[in-house]
């Protein structure tokens, strides 16, 4: 049972690792510089919002 769940773990990340390969890969360096900032954006805009810091 321990074997089938590292496989089916390592099965996983390796298409996780697939999709963001493709993704780099396929997609125009101002889109891909564009989605990396989404988290960025959302910690900034969330510090704007708190009373206590902002």
């Amino acid at each position: 049972m321990t074997w089938f769940i590292f496989a089916g773990d390592m099965l996983v990340m390796a298409l996780m690792a697939a999709l963001a390969v493709w993704v780099l890969w396929g997609g125009e360096s101002d889109s891909v510089d564009e989605v990396a900032r989404i988290p960025l954006q959302d910690e900034s805009d969330a510090m704007k919002d708190d009373p206590v810091d902002g």
